[in-house]
């Protein structure tokens, strides 16, 4: 396959810290919103998961919330 300019390789590799930076980014300007997941700990042995949005606003808010937890347990998605 012939190149040309602005085409798309046939050739894959990873994408270096400059490129991984720039597709960061633009994701953000994109989907501006994320959920993220967390294991909080709230005394004793006690924790608790829970789930943040951030919309495209970049209001904060809890999803929501699983109690009785461990630190050991893994954080599934609920």
């Amino acid at each position: 396959m012939s190149k040309m300019t602005g085409g798309i390789s046939d050739k894959e590799e990873p994408a270096n810290a400059e490129i991984q930076a720039l597709v960061e980014e633009v994701k953000d300007q994109i989907t501006g919103k994320m959920n993220a997941s967390f294991n909080i700990h709230v005394g004793n042995d006690q924790c608790i998961h829970a789930r943040i949005y951030r919309n495209l606003m970049r209001e904060v808010s809890v999803h929501s919330i699983e109690e009785n937890k461990t630190k050991e347990d893994p954080i599934t998605y609920f």
